[in-house]
């Protein structure tokens, strides 16, 4: 029909197929570049921890499709997690939370404590969005979490950035997480004692993190630069002995800096 309005199917010969249909492969060539371009960078290598052998086969055959990503081993319980990354050395561990032996909160908090691992992130994966356990591991140094059932790109997403030590992909969801199972702990607000090493200003921007605003939104929010947002940010961590923002977000709630409900 629409041949018919335009001028007729004489118009539409077997070379004008066969151009439109070149014409279509190079446009699918571009997207296919441009996404791929999202991922240019220096490679990461991943630990993959689950403790079911088609979770780990899936999540390799995934990651091994992203040039930036580069799976170095893989371990089916926290003991063997830790012995992996202690051998391994890899930026990244992508690690389940329930397993037998040794659970992921355990491995995680082995890891992050250990000085030769300083530059490994530990990324969470789990199957629901809040879980207790999450926020456990959470409290434990991991610097972020996924669900099982994220889309891929998601994941690589993720990976680059805990491995940057930037930002959780979707801090506000941490947060409602993290007010979630403060609001049922008992905890001290010792936030004056805790926070005595900060400058006002620091203080300020460490709540406004702790509530989910990146960078860009603190810098909007103070009318001042994102790079000076980001000097701040990392002058925090360093007094704070904290090595990227999910362990900020969890000082802050757990000090009472920030009160859960508070926006």
């Amino acid at each position: 029909m629409a041949e018919e309005l335009i001028g007729g199917k004489s118009l539409y010969t077997d070379e004008f197929h066969e151009a439109q249909k070149k014409l279509r492969a190079r446009s699918e060539e571009a997207a296919r570049a441009a996404d791929n371009a999202r991922f240019e960078g220096e490679e990461l290598s991943v630990l993959l921890v689950d403790d079911q052998d088609l979770v780990r086969n899936g999540f390799r055959l995934i990651l091994s499709s992203y040039e930036f990503i580069k799976v170095v081993g893989e371990a089916e319980n926290g003991l063997v997690a830790y012995d992996q990354a202690r051998a391994l050395h890899p930026d990244v561990v992508l690690m389940d939370i329930r397993m037998p032996l040794e659970n992921g909160i355990d491995a995680t908090r082995k890891i992050v404590a250990d000085p030769d691992l300083a530059d490994t992130r530990v990324l969470v994966l789990t199957t629901f969005d809040i879980d207790e356990y999450v926020y456990d591991a959470l409290q434990a140094g991991a610097s972020g979490f996924m669900l099982k059932d994220s889309d891929p790109d998601d994941i690589a997403h993720a990976i680059r950035a805990v491995a940057a030590g930037e930002a959780l992909i979707q801090p506000s969801i941490t947060r409602r997480l993290i007010e979630a199972f403060v609001e049922t702990r008992s905890t001290e607000l010792a936030a004056d004692e805790t926070f005595a090493v900060l400058t006002d200003r620091e203080r300020e921007i460490l709540s406004y993190i702790a509530r989910g605003m990146s960078n860009e939104d603190i810098a909007g929010e103070l009318d001042i630069s994102p790079a000076t947002v980001k000097t701040h940010v990392a002058r925090i961590m360093a007094k704070l002995d904290a090595h990227d923002r999910a362990q900020l977000v969890v000082l802050a709630y757990e000090n009472g800096l920030v009160q859960p409900g508070q926006h």
